[in-house]
């Protein structure tokens, strides 16, 4: 409680500082309405000049917006890319030093919550969340799904056969797959749309089955599990995030996928920081991610954007969304959960 009194001292501070300077400050940026809001911002941003970007996205994903932000405004973008996990820990340990250097948070929607739990993220009212699926928008408004990462099952195409492709999980306890089925180390989430799914019998049952009888390689990274599916170390992966799937299937690797009942999602997001020391560029690249350029962009780099005006052909199946509220508060229980099914004694 106390640290939190003493973050809020500093914010009202920093925000009374920046209004005796005549200065918009980010909840005034923030809450900006009008037709010519973009026009402020962008003259703010020229000004400000730069704007840096945590993220978790990979650099060549990132890059494609950043790209495209630094063209059409001028404006120079600093990115620093880890883990969603450090992404958060970086934040916290800086807002709680005092020190705001992040602009704009751009990571998993579980981190993003926590975020705003730590009251590190500013409320937008940005005018293009009236084009989003409703499960991009959070309650306090302080992050919003910008894209979903969509968990499907990948196979090498030179290894398992079409007509040999499970049909429900059950078909994965046959033998035949032994040794050649994998998962990523963390992926509770998942885990939890499918009991949720599948109910809690049946889930238990059919994971137990299956690393019974056939084993799972356990790898950390959803990247590097599906590099593993092409090199076909592992020829068929559970928890494949279905844009790198698709990356590599475009270039024409020997990788495809398939969504085994409904396919799982969890909104990934973008938050501006309430200490932003570019605002204005924080905002701007807020509302220049989730406005139709920059949802089409993410979607050539075959992403699932949560914009209704951008079609793709994951909109065609069915999907059961991950709340990120549930897998942050109960994380721990499901962690616990995959482990006992899932990581324990993995080779």
């Amino acid at each position: 409680m106390k640290r939190r009194m003493i973050l809020v001292a500093a914010a009202l501070l920093a925000a009374g500082i920046a209004q005796a300077q005549g200065k918009p400050t980010t909840a005034d940026l923030g809450a900006l309405a009008g037709p010519d809001r973009e026009q402020k911002l962008v003259e703010g941003a020229k000004k400000e000049g730069e704007l840096n970007i945590y993220t978790s996205a990979q650099s060549d994903d990132m890059g494609a917006l950043v790209t495209a932000l630094e063209k059409k405004y001028g404006i120079k973008v600093s990115v620093w890319r880890s883990s969603s996990e450090k992404v958060l820990q970086r934040s916290i340990q800086e807002a709680r030093g005092n020190r705001h250097t992040m602009d704009v948070a751009e990571t998993n929607g579980p981190e993003l919550e926590a975020m705003s739990r730590e009251k590190i993220l500013q409320k937008v009212a940005s005018p293009y969340h009236k084009d989003l699926i409703e499960q991009a928008i959070r309650p306090h408004g302080e992050w919003v799904g910008t894209r979903l990462n969509v968990f499907v099952q990948a196979y090498n195409t030179g290894l398992v056969k079409k007509e040999d492709l499970p049909k429900t999980w059950e078909d994965l306890a046959n033998p035949k797959w032994k040794g050649k089925l994998g998962i990523e180390q963390e992926d509770s989430d998942w885990l939890a749309g499918q009991f949720t799914e599948l109910g809690e019998a049946r889930a238990t049952k059919v994971f137990k089955d299956i690393v019974a009888n056939n084993g799972v390689s356990v790898r950390k990274g959803h990247t590097l599990l599906t590099q593993l599916v092409v090199s076909g170390e592992i020829p068929f992966a559970l928890t494949v995030y279905n844009y790198k799937a698709e990356q590599l299937k475009g270039k024409g690797a020997p990788i495809d996928w398939l969504s085994i009942g409904p396919a799982i999602a969890r909104p990934n997001g973008v938050g501006v920081a309430k200490q932003a020391p570019h605002p204005h560029a924080a905002v701007l690249f807020y509302d220049f991610e989730i406005s139709p350029e920059g949802q089409k962009i993410l979607s050539g780099r075959d992403f699932v954007p949560t914009s209704k005006k951008v079609d793709t052909p994951l909109n065609k199946i069915p999907m059961k969304f991950v709340d990120a509220r549930v897998a942050l508060d109960e994380f721990q229980k499901w962690e616990k959960l995959y482990a006992d099914l899932f990581t324990k004694g993995a080779r």
